[in-house]
């Protein structure tokens, strides 16, 4: 279940807020610029492509381009015997920002995003049908777990697709990972 858990980055150990429902998770990210839904998925098989992908959601893909601006949008794939998902889950795991909005549809699996508002960091557990945004500037990051299983369609503004700014805060390795905040989701 897609799970909000909301931290004071003054005490990370333990969040204040926590949330399953999506109303609710919706109305809190709204307050920041984050757009948060969430939409039916295709049956589609187990080694479907990146083109075969975009294609089953060309009309949804279409949308968002027309209506926020995007221009180019990929697939991201993982699983639990990919051998380089380590190098892959330390890419996103420290905090940054881009230059652009990126939004990420999960076809399948689930994945943790964390972005940091002020003083709070917010941690959305985003399950398969969920949609979200991270506003241009965001500072955030995103944790795939030790064993990754998910599928997102991304999109971008920036025709060249993921380029991230690096803050160089350690903000990250003092919340709880994947592991402590998705572990029972499993």
């Amino acid at each position: 279940m897609t799970t909000l858990s909301i931290f004071d980055q003054s005490q990370p150990e333990k969040a204040h807020t926590v949330t399953e429902n999506p109303e609710r998770i919706r109305e809190l990210l709204a307050r920041h610029g984050v757009r948060y839904e969430q939409w039916p998925t295709k049956d589609l098989p187990a080694d479907a492509s990146q083109e075969d992908i975009l294609e089953a959601y060309s009309k949804e893909v279409s949308k968002l381009r027309e209506e926020c601006g995007f221009q180019s949008a990929d697939v991201i794939s993982l699983n639990p015997d990919n051998p380089q998902k380590d190098a892959f889950r330390q890419k996103f795991l420290d905090e940054h920002t881009h230059s652009e909005d990126e939004i990420r549809f999960f076809v399948r699996g689930q994945g943790l995003f964390y972005l940091h508002f002020g003083n709070e960091v917010f941690a959305v557990l985003c399950q398969k049908n969920d949609l979200i945004s991270v506003p241009d500037g965001t500072r955030h990051w995103f944790d795939m777990g030790p064993e990754p299983a998910f599928t997102c369609i991304r999109l971008f503004t920036n025709p060249e697709g993921w380029v991230a700014d690096f803050t160089g805060e350690d903000i990250a390795s003092r919340l709880p990972r994947y592991e402590a905040l998705a572990g029972a989701a499993e």
